[in-house]
């Protein structure tokens, strides 16, 4: 049986989500994995996260147990002995600590790069405010919300449901070879987002091809609010 490489949960997830031409994603589809859509649109979202009671090989490492994320991810899927295994494939991935960069980026072939971040949580009975914020050179870059104070289960069918119910990571190793891992995890809770706003140094992070999908406002902006979550060791396919 596999076992896991990773345990941790991921608290306040702050989804916003961007329509792109599939022509911008086409070059960084991974190896045996075709664009996944919904509704004839394709999407990158941009992700803010906060990794809490973080445990590698069962082990939590000092002052990396807890660290914000943010992402920039597009969506894929892989048929593996005839289902659709769908998954999502990483920019880019921010986070605070040296050492989660260099464990992604050398174990699981990620694009993880370290920055200076923060985030915030504020809860009031009219609902939750969530910001998390990273430095790009001088610029602060942030993704920042207030939440209704109500929350539902994702709806079958739903545009929350193709961006939150992804299972796998794939990611490009080279023209034939792509890694892959599960991720494990109950269906998420979704908050409205009742206002929202984002600053973010897209060219610098993420060069000219989202340079326009991401300067336009988002088509959707959600806060999930995570669960437990399990990562399983990766295996190539090839």
């Amino acid at each position: 049986m596999d076992k896991p490489f990773l345990r941790a949960s991921w608290l306040n997830l702050l989804m916003a989500n961007f329509t792109v031409d599939k022509q911008k994603l086409q070059p960084y589809c991974p190896a045996h994995t075709e664009l996944d859509d919904w509704n004839g649109n394709h999407y990158v979202s941009l992700v803010g996260f906060l990794f809490h009671n973080t445990r590698v090989l069962g082990i939590a490492f000092p002052y990396h147990k807890h660290f914000e994320e943010v992402n920039l991810r597009f969506y894929v899927r892989h048929k593996h002995k005839g289902e659709w295994r769908r998954g999502v494939v990483f920019i880019k991935e921010l986070v605070p600590r040296p050492l989660i960069t260099f464990i992604a980026n050398t174990l699981y072939n990620e694009h993880y790069e370290t920055r200076p971040m923060a985030h915030s949580f504020v809860s009031s009975p009219q609902g939750l405010q969530v910001e998390y914020s990273w430095q790009v050179g001088n610029e602060r870059n942030y993704l920042s919300a207030i939440t209704d104070g109500q929350k539902a289960l994702v709806k079958e069918g739903s545009e929350a449901q193709f961006i939150t119910e992804h299972y796998w990571g794939y990611t490009r190793i080279n023209d034939r070879k792509t890694s892959v891992y599960e991720v494990q995890h109950p269906k998420w809770q979704i908050h409205p987002v009742r206002s929202f706003m984002y600053n973010c140094s897209v060219k610098t992070l993420y060069g000219d091809a989202f340079t326009e999908c991401l300067v336009q406002p988002p088509t959707s902006v959600f806060l999930a609010d995570g669960s437990e979550i399990t990562v399983m060791n990766n295996y190539t396919l090839q």
